[in-house]
């Protein structure tokens, strides 16, 4: 069965096969039946995503080294980290709950983060090798899992009732989790799978747009 032609893709919701023509900068290409986004040619998106993974990842390592916040009861201050807070919910018998925010919150979006990088550095030199077409899967995986924005919504609620108990003091890790919900949306939003795709190489060695 000869392959289809690289501007022929399938609807990801409703399966209908459609050529998608060359677009214009700022374009985008909608499924004819269903209306889904099918691509869109974003200049420099490859860099300004790169740019985004790269604040995204110093923003996690911040936000998973510094504390979140001090809280001061009575003359005695405590603060914690978000690991700090996976080991304390283990050590206290909450073992689900622990892995649950591990995967959610660390594990997730240090994957997200580093399966962003891979990908935007192997493809900078097309064509880009076989594996990227596996971590462009996994990252879609992987970002769905990413609950930074559900952790950063919980702990302000947390801030808002504890602060009529103790004195609160935000550190910089609530501030770098905070960063990290936006870059990762953008991360999300400029990133454009498709120029990635066009330039992976095939098992059987061509590429999808030079044909060798």
């Amino acid at each position: 069965m000869a392959p289809l032609p690289a501007d022929i893709v399938a609807c990801p919701d409703c399966d209908i096969l459609q050529r998608v023509p060359s677009l214009l900068p700022g374009g985008t290409a909608c499924c004819v039946r269903c209306g889904l986004a099918l691509g869109s040619n974003k200049p420099g998106s490859l860099d300004r995503t790169m740019a985004l993974a790269v604040a995204a990842l110093i923003a996690f390592l911040l936000a998973n080294m510094e504390p979140l916040m001090r809280v001061s009861v009575s003359g005695r201050t405590s603060s914690a980290t978000i690991l700090g807070g996976v080991q304390a919910m283990w050590l206290q018998g909450e073992k689900i709950t622990a892995i649950l925010v591990a995967l959610f919150v660390v594990v997730a979006p240090a994957l997200d983060i580093v399966f962003t990088l891979a990908v935007l550095l192997a493809s900078r030199r097309p064509p880009a090798p076989r594996w990227v077409g596996a971590l462009l899967r996994w990252m879609g995986l992987s970002g769905v899992w990413s609950m930074v924005g559900v952790m950063m919504l919980g702990m302000l609620v947390s801030l808002v009732k504890i602060a009529s108990l103790a004195t609160v003091e935000p550190g910089i890790g609530i501030f770098a989790v905070g960063a990290l919900v936006f870059l990762l949306a953008g991360m999300s939003a400029g990133f454009e799978p498709r120029e990635i795709w066009s330039r992976v190489r095939w098992a059987d060695g061509e590429g999808p747009e030079t044909g060798q």
